[in-house]
């Protein structure tokens, strides 16, 4: 076990070139006018999950202003969306206890593909494609045995479920494929679910969250992190990758309001992990819940949401200095864009950098979103 100390961001992007021809003609002959003229006039595309007013859900491919380019229909809430550009697929995740992805084609040549889980399991939100393209990892819950597993598909097979391997603890949520292609990094929130008490957290006083590298091609324990004694309550949930490969990643508190413990860390490979400190103020506006996390490599920041606490943070990697904070109601959803960030909101609101924002209310954005590229 490695011991934790304190210091003193399911998202990519692709050039509208590049997406227009990967698209083809027959994607664009179907968006309407707007959309279609949305298309040609961004640089950026995005994916995120959706609820809509009416209670129904999606997924959907946004321009960089906002604008809806392609949705899919999905069959309960959704959560993360994870990328394939070999093939040009996105997999959206349901939500945790959900028991479904669906594969989705941007161009619209193919009919979406739900899959199901296995019995025995539940989906967590969240996966990574294989560098090839060829499997899908999603982090999933072996509930009756309080088992945190990584499920394997084969995605050039109609994504059957050939194998899974341990997480080496409990309820994981995000997952990441790292530089080298072999090495998935797993954040084990540590809190035990079972989907006959829906979302309940059945074992706080308990919760053992970690932080853990794992060999995809063997399944094996590479690294395993555990927080002290003392923050066993502060639940790992999202991560992304800076631009040197250190893993940033943002916690929930699931202790006594009270308590306010540091919700930020980043882990380097053969390290203690490291917990970010933060002024006051700034850490008392997240209410002890991140809720996303993303890096802008090129720019060398990371940003983290919290909706609970309706704000969200841009930090420097290099120092792990905060550089901005910002309010916003519903924040949660974020993903690199240009130097900055855009964000999306639960009222319907997405905010590109530089401040321009765009608002649908019959939407309510999820928690993240990705940068397709």
């Amino acid at each position: 076990m490695a011991a934790s100390k304190v210091l003193r961001r399911k998202p990519m992007l692709i050039d509208r070139r590049d997406f227009l021809k990967a698209a083809g003609a027959a994607f664009l002959s179907s968006l309407a006018p707007q959309a279609f003229a949305d298309t040609l006039a961004t640089d950026a595309v995005f994916a995120t999950a959706y609820q809509r007013r009416d209670g129904s859900y999606g997924a959907a491919i946004l321009s960089e202003a906002g604008k809806i380019l392609h949705a899919v229909d999905l069959p309960d809430r959704g959560h993360d969306i994870t990328f394939d550009p070999v093939s040009g697929r996105s997999v959206v995740f349901a939500r945790q206890p959900g028991t479904f992805f669906v594969a989705f084609r941007h161009k619209g040549d193919a009919p979406p593909m739900t899959v199901n889980s296995i019995a025995g399991r539940h989906f967590f939100g969240h996966g990574v494609f294989s560098p090839d393209g060829r499997l899908l990892y999603t982090t999933e819950n072996d509930f009756d045995n309080a088992a945190g597993m990584v499920g394997v598909y084969d995605a050039a097979n109609g994504f059957a479920r050939v194998g899974e391997f341990p997480t080496h603890g409990v309820g994981p949520h995000e997952l990441l494929l790292l530089a080298d292609g072999r090495t998935i990094a797993i954040a084990n929130g540590g809190i035990e679910t079972h989907p006959d008490f829906g979302r309940a957290k059945l074992n706080l006083p308990t919760m053992k969250p970690s932080f853990v590298l794992v060999d995809r091609f063997t399944g094996d324990l590479v690294e395993k992190h555990e927080l002290p004694p003392e923050l066993h309550q502060l639940s790992i949930r999202h991560m992304d990758t800076d631009q040197t490969g250190a893993v940033w990643f943002g916690c929930q508190h699931e202790g006594p309001a009270t308590e306010q413990p540091a919700l930020v860390g980043r882990a380097v490979r053969g390290k203690d992990l490291q917990l970010i400190d933060m002024e006051p103020r700034v850490l008392y506006g997240f209410r002890n819940y991140i809720g996303s996390v993303a890096a802008n490599r090129e720019a060398g920041t990371v940003a983290v949401t919290s909706p609970q606490g309706n704000a969200y943070a841009v930090i420097e990697a290099a120092s792990g200095n905060v550089l901005a904070v910002e309010s916003l109601t519903e924040v949660c959803g974020a993903a690199p864009d240009r130097a900055g960030f855009i964000v999306s909101t639960g009222t319907g609101v997405v905010v590109e950098p530089g401040g321009r924002s765009s608002r649908d209310e019959s939407y309510v954005w999820d928690n993240h979103m990705l940068r397709i590229g």
